[in-house]
């Protein structure tokens, strides 16, 4: 049966090195500065398929705002990494069309010349289930990489900003320390932080917590609450539902390609409406 393509790619690795999937500077709120009335991002049927049989996102329709904190939510195949990977500029759509604070982003319908507005795909970050860090740099080098050697930033002025971010997230005493001298939770963290050091007005995380021992977990599902309550856009891919429930404004469930149903996490985990959303969290969860 046809797969999409495996995670924690030598793609994805390289990535990191580009100035999309790092990302922001120590600041009091994350918040984009966006009208908060509009869309921050929305998607108008996207279709996206790796072959005729597999069909990850067919005609998807979703609108986000900028004080949002979207928990993508469904089973397997159900096109939630997909989004995020087509958010991120890893995969392309065969159809519709991607909005990102009001403007054009993506375009499924080019057949010419660039699907992807670079100067908005910039402003989108990502942090991989996989840590994806440079095994052969420490952890200051991995976090001021990119914003050297992309965006021209000076060694100390990278440094002076690796170190705020490193200290937020209690890393400090790691800043020379090699990623195999880290814990999982540890390693995670330390994406995370990279993925804040060029200031993105976006951040997706895709089961960043998936490969983690439980005490682990706690680590790193903490500093993105944090991240929340500083107002962080966020779009979260994950199959813990009580993470979901606590740090959502708005979870979306996802079932053959397409959006079943999307609420606040109430109502979503207590009284979903649609029979196809019931019949997934009876199995993972118990309905109060």
């Amino acid at each position: 049966m046809p797969r999409g393509p495996a995670k924690g790619t030598l793609a994805e690795t390289t990535l990191m090195t580009s100035p999309h999937v790092v990302a922001s500077q120590p600041q009091a709120s994350f918040n984009s500065n966006f009208a908060q009335g509009g869309s921050f991002i929305q998607l108008q049927g996207v279709r996206k398929a790796y072959s005729e049989q597999l069909v990850v996102m067919d005609g998807m329709n979703l609108d986000m705002r900028a004080d949002d904190r979207l928990v993508i939510i469904g089973p397997s195949g159900s096109g939630k990494s997909s989004l995020l990977r087509v958010l991120m500029g890893l995969e392309s759509i065969q159809g519709g069309s991607i909005q990102f604070q009001g403007k054009p982003y993506i375009d499924g319908s080019r057949k010419h010349g660039k699907p992807l507005d670079v100067t908005l795909h910039k402003q989108i970050g990502m942090v991989f289930q996989h840590y994806t860090l440079f095994p052969h740099l420490s952890v200051l080098g991995n976090l001021i990489l990119a914003p050297v050697k992309v965006h021209g930033l000076s060694k100390a002025e990278a440094t002076e900003k690796a170190r705020a971010y490193l200290a937020r997230l209690g890393l400090e005493s790691k800043l020379h320390a090699y990623p195999s001298q880290l814990s999982g939770g540890q390693k995670q963290r330390v994406a995370i932080a990279r993925a804040l050091m060029l200031e993105p007005r976006l951040m997706l995380f895709d089961e960043v917590t998936s490969a983690l021992d439980p005490e682990m977990v706690i680590e790193v599902q903490n500093v993105m609450m944090q991240l929340a309550e500083q107002k962080m856009a966020m779009i979260i891919v994950t199959h813990d539902m009580h993470f979901a429930r606590h740090i959502a404004t708005r979870v979306v469930f996802c079932a053959n390609g397409k959006v079943v149903e999307q609420g606040h996490p109430e109502q979503i985990f207590t009284q979903p409406r649609e029979a196809r959303t019931r019949e997934f969290l009876e199995k993972v969860v118990h309905f109060e």
